[in-house]
């Protein structure tokens, strides 16, 4: 039996620049993003069966005789990747409920890259973070069609809080954003999420946003500048010009297409601002899922009032990406 554990993840600036159609045209050579692993995980168990049978739980349950007769669609293609062609049951688990329409924290991604991890395990592979992002990233976007980005597969296979850059020859360099314990627990403090109580699609947010790159260059480039700005505030601990700057990009990545926010954000997004909150932004597409504030601790009581209607999230930054917890 092998047991992976892969983390959730939130993007705080860049998300958009890591689309191919912008970092193989960029006036800067690349796309770039920051984000971190969080503290929520995915789980795939992998067992051996007694027959030739391929047995699948998640929400739903298959019982396939092949693999090309599996239905979810990211673990038939992680099957066909290693080669596993029968006699496997493979189960999912995560720590959020699981939904097709997703809540913005890399949950599909982070799903390609548990299996992958799990499956490569099972067969007596080692594969390194690199490979299972390039691995999951070719699941999601060539082998499905996924009108997405490749930030995600790179933040759960690697973990910890990173800036990455998506270069126009399609290398991916990861830079540790390296702080000491009490810097980043003073980030933390001041990090605050949310959920909207309403998953959405991101498919149709991601298929407009990818109609009308080359006609927002200029806004792309602009989030790749905020990357910039957003490391020299960690490096000199500008922490709350950190969190005027998620504003200032959320109201940006407002432009991308028109299911980014609506009036049920903006409304939510408007009170946390009123009550002291200096920035934040939806994760994911947008439209929905979670919204992750930054507030100074003097203003959390009055942001938790403004938003009593909704359920706050406790969250960490998770060091570690994709692992083997457990293999017998």
């Amino acid at each position: 039996m092998i047991i992976s554990k892969t983390p959730l993840r939130a993007s705080f600036f860049g998300g958009g620049t890591d689309f191919a159609d912008y970092f193989h045209n960029s006036r800067f050579g690349y796309g770039s993003v920051i984000s971190t692993a969080l503290n929520m995980h995915v789980y795939i168990t992998v067992n051996k069966r007694f027959d030739n049978k391929i047995r699948v739980v998640y929400s739903g349950n298959e019982l396939a005789d092949s693999v090309e007769d599996v239905k979810h669609n990211i673990i038939r293609e992680a099957l066909n990747i290693t080669g596993i062609k029968n006699g496997i049951e493979i189960v999912y688990m995560a720590d959020l409920p699981m939904t097709d329409l997703g809540v913005g924290l890399a949950s599909s991604s982070a799903l390609a890259v548990g299996v992958l991890n799990a499956l490569h395990v099972f067969k007596g592979e080692h594969i390194s973070p690199r490979d299972l992002a390039k691995e999951a990233c070719d699941i999601e976007i060539n082998r499905l069609g996924q009108q997405i980005g490749i930030q995600d597969q790179y933040a759960v296979a690697y973990g910890g809080f990173n800036r990455y850059i998506f270069n126009a020859d399609d290398t991916v360099s990861v830079t540790p954003i390296v702080l000491p314990a009490d810097e980043r627990k003073q980030l933390l403090d001041r990090l605050l999420l949310f959920y909207t109580g309403n998953p959405r699609d991101s498919r149709a947010i991601f298929a407009e946003q990818k109609k009308t790159t080359q006609n927002k260059k200029d806004i792309y480039d602009s989030l790749v500048e905020a990357t910039e700005k957003a490391v020299g505030f960690l490096n000199n601990k500008n922490l709350d010009d950190l969190g005027l700057l998620l504003n200032e990009t959320w109201m940006t990545k407002k432009k991308f297409a028109s299911g980014v926010s609506n009036p049920l954000v903006d409304d939510m997004y408007e009170k946390a601002l009123g009550a002291g909150a200096l920035g934040g932004k939806i994760l994911g597409a947008g439209g929905g899922g979670f919204m992750l504030l930054y507030v100074p601790p003097s203003n959390q009581e009055g942001v938790r009032n403004a938003l009593s209607d909704f359920k706050e999230i406790d969250f960490a930054m998770d060091m570690q990406g994709s692992r083997i917890i457990f293999s017998d």
